[in-house]
């Protein structure tokens, strides 16, 4: 008996191991075939497409100087939001003149509406010849962050100076290239004598860098109003990325199809003051300071690969080298083990997770009084994963001290996912444009983990998309809202042939049938 039951344990066991060698060799076949089914062009770029006789832009060198001339005066001018309630008014009024003197086209046509919303924001509603095509909103914004000379900058940050070919300054890239990109674009279509199929609007609003209560919320106001419905919004967000991503062959353009949520919580600790020379065990420095601390050392779930991060990944993969390229190509099967590697830096950890950052810790008004009150502020990007509630219930239970009163100063949850298959009218038209100007670039969709304007439009579209083609190499992201902000000339042009290819790009019925021997993940 013994001698068959070891028998029928060892056949067990051949059995078991045979089983999870052939599993094994089954998902390194299906994992090896999507690497190697992987197309470099996918898309609709071998599709026939509606309309290709696009007016062609030439810009002399008249037009050029022209054209850095106004790009340079609107950096000048210092539209800084300090607050949702303190901004410069002076520079809006004078960048309302500036607009007004470099588009005179845009301004005196017959097919553009001009109008002021809120004092300071615009909205351009562009006449369409065809009223059943559903019009697109393209959306910038005119304020700016602080900035100080003293921080550190090449040149003063509101100068525009020149230096190897890159014009230095506040809003270069944030967002007064987009800005004087599109409205430049239009210029020059009109001046042409093009007329759109498509009709479109052109908002900007003045006060996005302080969340866009006052100017994109009542754009959106006035939208509802005339209950239009929009075919797609492309504002800023992400951009073509070169030499960033570490082991990527070539560049990339990133279409941002959402945003993380955001929260900010403020947590809080209320004891009995008193004199320094008798301190208690615990004081509300210490107590706050723990919980502070739990958070820091308890981050929230890994979430890599239940979003739109995933797509980013599995779009790049190809312009990966090998093992990247078959463990991107796998995501059903390796996501877990690439977000261990992302959570190692913290600029790739934020797609990995919702991210906390205590960015306020206030306590304390003398040096031997101990104080009744401590307070910080935890700001959070929210994965698209989790929800608002999902995310101060962790803190709750990560916190676990009821001497800490937690509270939401705001928040809100992430985003909707837009789409970006081969069907989706917005993401497909950027991504012809931005192949048309860069043939080499690859595109993916990709995920906001800052917050823009384009959240209030929500209700009047299924797709908004967050991009502009402005070129960050290595070093260059840490720009934005830093110090030597910066744009090349070549690139702003290469903004102007962008908006000048996609306004005319979009007038077309609908999206050509895809190419039957493309293949897309």
């Amino acid at each position: 008996d013994t001698g068959r039951t070891s028998t029928l344990w060892t056949g067990c066991l051949k059995i078991i191991i045979s089983s999870f060698l052939i599993a094994v060799l089954l998902l390194f076949t299906i994992a090896s075939i999507r690497t190697l089914s992987l197309d470099v062009n996918v898309g609709l770029q071998l599709a026939r497409w509606e309309k290709t006789n696009n007016i062609s832009l030439v810009i002399d060198h008249h037009q050029r100087e022209e054209l850095l001339a106004n790009f340079k005066e609107a950096i000048r001018i210092p539209t800084v939001s300090f607050s949702e309630k303190e901004s410069n008014t002076t520079a809006l009024r004078e960048f309302d003149r500036l607009l007004r003197k470099a588009f005179p086209t845009v301004f005196s046509s017959s097919l553009v509406r001009h109008e002021l919303v809120a004092n300071y924001s615009h909205l351009f509603s562009v006449q369409g010849s065809q009223p059943d095509l559903v019009p697109y909103l393209l959306l910038a914004h005119i304020d700016v962050v602080p900035a100080s000379e003293s921080d550190g900058w090449e040149a003063p940050p509101f100068s525009a100076k020149e230096i190897d070919g890159f014009i230095y300054g506040r809003g270069t890239i944030d967002d007064k290239s987009p800005l004087m990109g599109i409205l430049q674009a239009l210029e020059y279509l009109l001046i042409k004598g093009y007329a759109p199929r498509r009709g479109f609007y052109i908002g900007l609003g003045h006060d996005e860098e302080v969340s866009g209560y006052k100017g994109a919320m009542n754009i959106v106001r006035v939208l509802k109003q005339r209950s239009v419905q929009l075919s797609f919004v492309l504002d800023e967000g992400l951009a073509v990325l070169d030499g960033v991503i570490s082991g990527l062959e070539g560049p990339a353009a990133l279409i941002g199809i959402s945003e993380k949520g955001s929260a900010t919580v403020k947590l809080s600790v209320s004891m009995l003051p008193g004199h320094s020379s008798m301190p208690p065990s615990e004081s509300s420095i210490g107590i706050l300071a723990a919980a502070v601390k739990r958070l820091e050392e308890n981050p929230m779930p890994r979430l890599f690969g239940h979003g739109p991060e995933r797509g980013t990944f599995e779009h790049l993969a190809h312009k990966f080298g090998l093992p990247m390229k078959f463990i991107m190509s796998n995501l059903w099967l390796f996501a877990p083990l690439l977000g261990r590697v992302l959570e190692r830096k913290p600029d790739t950890n934020a797609f990995v997770r919702t991210t906390t950052a205590v960015t306020m810790f206030n306590a304390g008004v003398k040096v031997n009084i101990i104080p009744a009150l401590a307070e910080a502020y935890v700001n959070l990007r929210i994965h698209s994963a989790q929800s608002l509630q999902e995310v101060l219930d962790l803190i709750q239970s990560t916190v676990g001290d009821q001497r800490v009163k937690i509270e939401l100063v705001n928040g809100f949850d992430p985003l909707p996912v837009s789409s970006a298959d081969e069907k989706s009218f917005g993401f497909q038209i950027i991504k012809k444009t931005v192949l048309d100007i860069f043939p080499t670039v690859t595109v993916a969709p990709g995920i906001c983990i800052g917050n823009t304007d384009s959240r209030h439009f929500k209700d009047l579209t299924n797709d908004i998309y967050r991009f502009a083609p402005v070129w960050f190499k290595p070093g260059d992201a840490q720009r934005f809202h830093g110090i030597n902000e910066r744009i090349s000339k070549k690139n702003y042009e290469e903004l102007i042939e962008f908006y000048f290819s996609l306004i005319q790009n979009c007038d077309i019925q609908k999206l050509p049938e895809p190419h039957s021997s493309v293949h897309e993940l």
